[in-house]
Parts: structure tokens; C-alpha cells; sequence
């Protein structure tokens, strides 16, 4: 594509500005809150982001070819209260509405989390689409779900993007993506693995001692493949469990039904590790989701979640989230580093990462993957020529 000129709204610390700047594009414009995400926007690109978008008047925003917005997501993500809006008027949605109303930019390109295709039933994404479509907007029925796995990028992270063309640009009646199939196992952990180890990101004496407990546990069991969590405190337990929660109790038999399959085992197993005494709660529970894929803990990628170990096949990381639960390299023993995490988000060797490993991992996360984003918008491109 030729030479175009760009805003960044909700613009992190730059996946889309990273995206549109390898395709061509210019930044004119960028706006974000948190102060973190704007040192580290200025550092790389030289451009000062820190606008709160409801304060800036459309017409203070330079013209520009494209309109790329990462749209706050805690309205819909399942970590959310998932409220999503009544209307648009009043929420960030419609503060790119105005923006586009005004300056009708050629292209769009909105992103956001799965959750929002069946958020409500449906009526928050009839909401969105209608109103793009309202401005001109020619934009696919369905929202584009694309995860970087699927491109050949180690995490699964599957993301709502929202491509556009105005028509008065294009004789386009429709606008279709088109998206590999999202098949698993296709990639491998170590695209993203860097040589260079930073010596804070080994795991604890303490985390490993956890791991090496439930390492023991799944080579002693019977059936290696567990579709369900394991919770360790319902060994042994026999109480009445009729009023509880449905899904609570099928959870709780199966757990029984494990330990009775198993018992000579596990209760070895729990002799050896004093009954789990110093365990915290969420470390007595264990969800094993490599299937049959690897044969031990330290093969997989590994994290410590709220709701218990988790350990996945060495195929694909887990997402990026913004809450921090840092994925473990299993064979070893260490958790990812700030630069893996840009790996996994296609950010380029080249890109500066906030100091403050939190904040990285944090900004990371909040993140859109670069090489997705370049996906889907060379195929937009591509339509609108």
C-alpha cells in the first residue's frame, strides 16, 4: 500500500503504530491514559500519546486515512462484570463514533476480546455493527476471530477485530477476511525463546517444590489425561454434597472417582507430602491440559492461576493478560522474560521495554499481537485498492 497517515486510540504502547508503521503508515494522532503505556509510546515512536480521548475535540485531530483503536474490553471480557453498554453514547465506543462521523477515514481497524461476539446475546455486537454501518462503514456481518497461533505465532489468543472500508472509497458491497483454520499444535514454544535468561525469572525453591509434588502425582496416576481439575482437599472426603452448586458437584465426583481409582497412590503420594500441609489453597489444585502430548509437568508451560496450577503442551503459551500470571518454561524452570513476551506479541528486537518488569509483562498483555494486526490489515488494504 502507499504511503497513508494513521491514529492510535487506546494506543497502548504501540502494536498498532508497530503494525501500520511496517505497512506504510504515518501517526499522526495518539491518545492513551495510563502514564506507563505513554512513556513507553513516546521512548519508541518520539510521539506524546497522552490525550484522554473524551477531552479531545474531533476537529483538533488531524485528518487521517485510517482509524486503528484497541477499544477498552473490561465491558466485555469474561474477567470483567461483562456489562457491556445500553447505548453507545457515553462509553469509549463512541468516542471513535464521533471521531469517525467527522473525519470519515478511508479505512478502520478495531480490536477487542472473543467475548464481545456473545456478549448480551448478541445485541452489543448488532449495537457496533449497526452503528459503523450507520456511518458509511462497509464491515464484515461477523467480527473476524483471530488468534496468532493461527498464523504461526506460539499463544493462543484468539481477538476480535473489526475491519472497514467507507464507501465512498470502494464499490464493495462486502468485506470478507479470510482466516486460517485454528488448529493446535502447529507452532512451538521455542520461536520465542531467547538464549539471554535473566536470573529473577527462575522459579522459587518453594514453586518448584509445588510443582515437583504434582510432577509425582501425575506420574503415579492411571489415566494421564485429567479433563478436569483436580482438587486435591476432596481426596478422602465423603460429606453430603446434594445442595451444592451442579457444576460444583460434578467436579467434587470426579475428583472422588480419581482418588478411588488411584488410591494406593495417592495416598502414598500424600504421606510423602504431609497431607499438602503449607500448601496454599490454590496450589492444592492441579489442571492438566497437555492431554496426552507430554508425559511431566517440567515438559509443559506452566502457570500459578487462582484457580491452580495450570500446565499447558509446549506447542502454544497461554494469552497475555494483563493480570500477571507469568508463564513458566517447565523443562526450565523459569518463567518468561519481558523480551519473550514481546516475542509473543511481535513486538521487534528493536523496541525499548518499560525497565519495570511489571509494567512490561502488564503492558504486554494489554497489548495487540503486531503480526495479527498486519494480518488482517493487508487484506483490508488489499480490498480497498
Amino acid at each position: 500500500m502507499e504511503k497513508f497517515r494513521f491514529i492510535d486510540l487506546f494506543a497502548g504502547i504501540g502494536g498498532f503504530h508497530v503494525a501500520m508503521s511496517s505497512l506504510g503508515g504515518e501517526c499522526v494522532f495518539a491518545s492513551e491514559i495510563d502514564r506507563f503505556a505513554i512513556e513507553t509510546y513516546r521512548t519508541n515512536f518520539g510521539v506524546d500519546s497522552s490525550f484522554n480521548i473524551r477531552e479531545v475535540p474531533e476537529g483538533s485531530i488531524p485528518s487521517h486515512d485510517m482509524l486503528c483503536a484497541g477499544f477498552p474490553c473490561q465491558a466485555f471480557s469474561k474477567a470483567g462484570k461483562q456489562e457491556g453498554f445500553e447505548d453507545t453514547r457515553g462509553t469509549l465506543f463512541f468516542e471513535i463514533l464521533r471521531i469517525l462521523k467527522y473525519h470519515k477515514p478511508k479505512y478502520i481497524l478495531l480490536e477487542n476480546v472473543r467475548n464481545l461476539v456473545g456478549h448480551d446475546k448478541g445485541r452489543t455486537w448488532r449495537v457496533i455493527h449497526k452503528n459503523l454501518v450507520d456511518l458509511g462503514y462497509i464491515i464484515p456481518d461477523k467480527p473476524i476471530i483471530v488468534s496468532p497461533h493461527q498464523i504461526g505465532i506460539p499463544q493462543l489468543r484468539d481477538r476480535v477485530f473489526i475491519p472497514g472500508i467507507h464507501r465512498d472509497f470502494t464499490s464493495l458491497e462486502a468485506l470478507t477476511i479470510s482466516v486460517p483454520p485454528a488448529k493446535r499444535n502447529q507452532t512451538s514454544a521455542h520461536l520465542v525463546i531467547n538464549n539471554q535468561v535473566e536470573t529473577n525469572s527462575h522459579i522459587s525453591s518453594a514453586e518448584e517444590f509445588v510443582l515437583q509434588a504434582w510432577d509425582d502425582f501425575l506420574q503415579g496416576i492411571k489415566n494421564k489425561v485429567i479433563g478436569f481439575p483436580v482438587w486435591a482437599t476432596e481426596f478422602k472426603r465423603e460429606y453430603e454434597i446434594s445442595q451444592l452448586p451442579k457444576w460444583k458437584q460434578d467436579f467434587i465426583v470426579r475428583n472422588r472417582t480419581l482418588y478411588a481409582e488411584n488410591k494406593k497412590h495417592i495416598d502414598t503420594w500424600l504421606l510423602k507430602y504431609n497431607n499438602l500441609e503449607g500448601f496454599t489453597p490454590t496450589h492444592t489444585k492441579f489442571e492438566w491440559q497437555a492431554g496426552n502430548a507430554i508425559k511431566s509437568v517440567w515438559d509443559g508451560i506452566i502457570q500459578f492461576r487462582p484457580s491452580g496450577i495450570r500446565v499447558k503442551r509446549p506447542s502454544e503459551f497461554p494469552a497475555l493478560v494483563a493480570m500477571v500470571h507469568v508463564p513458566i518454561i517447565g523443562w526450565e524452570k523459569r518463567r518468561i522474560t519481558p523480551r519473550e513476551a514481546a516475542n509473543l506479541q511481535s513486538f521487534p528486537t528493536n523496541f525499548i521495554i518499560n525497565a519495570t518488569s511489571q509494567q512490561a509483562f502488564k503492558q504486554f498483555g494489554n497489548s495487540v499481537n503486531v503480526e495479527v494486526v498486519k494480518f488482517v490489515a493487508s487484506q483490508l488494504f488489499k480490498l480497498g485498492e
